[in-house]
């Protein structure tokens, strides 16, 4: 076996040390919050922003025969995943930290930490700011010949989708301190996109949220200050890799 194959065979080696890792690390938290407080519980917590909107005594309904039992049991996985996600950032940035440069690897746990952070204020955001304005503005608008009655199932889609999309639009700063740091594109190229982030954003709230205006103005306007503030941070980084690559050189 060449030097290349015994690379390329150690690498998968580790590459499945790294997922067994992150996959036994969500196990582990996902037994532990099915035993306390329990699926019920949890998908009552995640219900609640929605419940408050509803009119007095309305409740979800469950369409599927199983759909009861699937759904808290979907959103305890949720809830674990996020619960576990700084280990399983970890591996992955463990994973890829062989390939990089000293003055690079440097990085790893500072990214894997602001990166779980911030994907984690996204949620919360998405949780404890969007869903109550949003809910609240649906419920006004609609008819009063209408009564509501969202289902389980489609309501748990709807939070997973706005759950990824504020979390994903919270590493917009991680993302663009990264591209400048490791010389990929600079801070004046992404200064002068600017009128195209803020078009894209727009378009890429209109793709991910519902078709209201409200929830789609409430992606697109973070996107635009986050990718701000990653051009204010990125001017920092693109300093220290400058002196870094000139101390390697």
């Amino acid at each position: 076996m060449s030097s290349t194959q015994e690379t390329f065979v150690s690498h998968l080696v580790e590459l499945r040390q790294r997922v067994v890792r992150a996959l036994l690390a969500f196990l582990v938290v996902f037994i532990a919050i099915f035993l306390w407080p329990g699926a019920g519980p949890v998908y009552d917590f995640l219900a609640a922003p929605l419940m408050q909107a509803l009119p007095q005594g309305a409740k979800m309904i469950a369409t599927g025969v199983v759909t009861p039992f699937l759904v808290p049991m979907k959103v305890t996985a949720l809830v674990a995943f996020l619960v576990a996600l700084p280990i399983i950032l970890y591996q992955a940035w463990s994973f890829v930290a062989p390939g990089l440069y000293e003055h690079e690897k440097r990085l790893v746990l500072p990214v894997v930490v602001a990166s779980t952070i911030l994907f984690l204020l996204g949620v919360a955001f998405c949780y404890y700011f969007v869903f109550g304005k949003v809910f609240a503005f649906i419920n006004e608008f609609a008819p009063k010949s209408i009564t509501p009655a969202p289902d389980i199932e489609a309501y748990f889609s709807f939070v997973i989708t706005m759950f990824l999309a504020f979390g994903i639009t919270f590493e917009i700063p991680i993302v663009v301190v990264i591209l400048v740091r490791f010389g990929v594109v600079s801070v004046e190229k992404l200064r002068a996109a600017r009128p195209y982030v803020v078009v894209g954003a727009f378009v890429v709230a209109a793709v991910i949220t519902p078709p209201d205006v409200l929830s789609q103005f409430m992606l697109a306007v973070p996107m635009c200050l986050l990718y701000e503030a990653g051009l204010f941070f990125a001017r920092f980084a693109g300093k220290r890799a400058a002196e870094a690559k000139a101390v390697e050189q």
